[in-house]
């Protein structure tokens, strides 16, 4: 399997870097009793930049895997589709 270019693999890490100090924004928020206006607002704010991250994931998958037809341990279309629709 081909490896992805280390700009789009760095874009991944930061984008889940973020997606973890939400989360730990979260976690403080309702260990000190927030608002559950805002808990909700954060809550969603990290399911999508995990999402975000799920979709960059796959869409490498299907640019450096696929599309260059690499080697047989390269997940199948099958496959790729499978993980983009748990992400769903």
């Amino acid at each position: 399997m081909s490896a992805a270019p280390d700009d789009e693999i760095r874009k991944v890490v930061n984008r889940l870097k973020r997606a973890r100090g939400q989360l730990s924004a979260v976690i403080d928020a309702m260990e000190t009793d927030a608002d559950c206006r805002d808990v909700v607002i954060q809550l969603a704010a990290v399911g999508k930049a995990i999402d975000r991250a799920g979709f960059a994931v796959i869409s490498t998958a299907l640019k450096h895997c696929v599309a260059d037809d690499a080697d047989e341990g390269a997940p199948s279309m099958d496959e790729l589709e499978k993980l983009f629709l748990t992400l769903a």
